[in-house]
């Protein structure tokens, strides 16, 4: 048995290639895990394009130039020299485009446990945790596809909404949310819509997919990339952008000038596009990093509690969205390949969730 990986270049996300490594030997307190199934989407793309400045290529290390992109999946382990973690459990969590994983537990509870590898002690501990998922409950288990495709979107969807009601919305009496066909903009429109007494929701998407958009029945209003001069520049707005195309976003802050309240980055689905950089004398374009709101929520509100409220949340929204979106299974290092390079290349459709394996049935 050999341990697969699909590795894809650093600087170039359109190259990619498969690798084979021998299995490795286990240190004591370690597990090996077979990769049953992720999730692909644009976050994933998101990921990569972070590698470097926020430390993604950091979970898995490869030799460059090559980088392993992080995925949300499950995985069973089939190997452990820990006391605690046992043959034949089932984890959640957040693994590499690979067929098998070793993990260093370290506080091991009932429910979670969290890597404690040394290459991973200085990375944000929201991506070191694992779910134990034995006591799931029926429903949650009837959801794995939706908890790897959508919980870690809508997870952060709902902490940048609280994000926004934690700044009472920068003052802003509408949002506007560049690419709001991706997965987390659907969300963040979502919770928006069901906010009482919220602002205006105002998505922005590509033409061809205003229908999709359209039929979620989230946004108040609705333009394409073309038409950003129809927006309402009167009104004092937050943007918060999916995207990462430094041309909308600077038309979004030329637009709107002083009444941009907030300009927020939170993934790059239009990866290929140049950046923003901001002039010295308008608003700035800052990066919304998650991590830094569940820790702050962590101190507030209890350890843990954030991620209860957002897992709700996600739950939520994702029952709800079932009707609108449809799951494509891809399997063997090749197919995930082409799925990811779809998502690289923008091609796949915002109604359709990738599910994948490395490992052939």
């Amino acid at each position: 048995m050999m341990l697969t990986q699909v590795q894809v270049g650093r600087k170039d996300f359109t190259q990619a290639q498969i690798v084979q490594l021998p299995m490795p030997v286990l240190a004591d307190g370690d597990v090996l895990v077979a990769i049953d199934k992720f999730a692909l989407t644009a976050n994933n793309v998101s990921y990569a394009l972070s590698g470097e400045t926020i430390g993604y290529w950091t979970f898995f290390p490869c030799a460059e130039p090559w980088g392993l992109v992080p995925v949300w999946g499950f995985a069973d382990i089939i190997e452990s020299r820990h006391p605690d973690l046992k043959v034949g459990e089932r984890v959640w969590g957040f693994l590499p485009m690979a067929s098998h994983l070793v993990l260093t537990p370290g506080s091991v509870g009932a429910r979670s446990f969290v890597d404690a590898a040394a290459h991973r002690a200085g990375l944000p501990g929201v991506y070191n945790a694992y779910q134990r998922t034995q006591s799931d409950s029926p429903d949650l288990t009837r959801l794995e596809d939706a908890r790897c495709l959508l919980f870690p979107l809508f997870s952060t969807s709902y902490v940048i909404y609280d994000y926004l009601i934690d700044n009472a919305f920068f003052g802003a009496e509408q949002v506007v949310i560049g690419s709001v066909s991706s997965k987390t903009g659907l969300g963040l429109a979502n919770l928006l819509a069901a906010h009482n007494g919220g602002p205006k929701v105002v998505g922005l998407t590509s033409p061809g997919n205003i229908g999709f958009v359209q039929q979620l029945g989230t946004c108040d209003e609705i333009q394409t990339y073309a038409h950003l001069d129809r927006l309402d520049a009167s009104v004092p707005t937050a943007f918060i952008d999916m995207a990462g195309n430094g041309d909308v976003v600077s038309a979004i802050h030329t637009h709107f000038g002083a009444n941009l309240k907030l300009s927020c980055a939170v993934g790059a689905t239009h990866w290929g596009a140049g950046r923003f950089q901001a002039s010295g004398d308008g608003p700035g374009h800052s990066f919304f990093f998650a991590p830094a709101q569940f820790a702050k929520r962590d101190l507030e509100w209890g350890p843990g509690e954030i991620m209860r409220r957002a897992q709700a949340a996600s739950a939520r929204i994702a029952l709800e969205m079932q009707a609108h979106l449809s799951i494509q299974h891809e399997t063997g290092p090749e197919a995930v390949v082409a799925a990811f390079q779809g998502l690289v290349a923008g091609t796949t459709r915002p109604e359709v969730g990738i599910m994948a394996s490395v490992t052939r049935p």
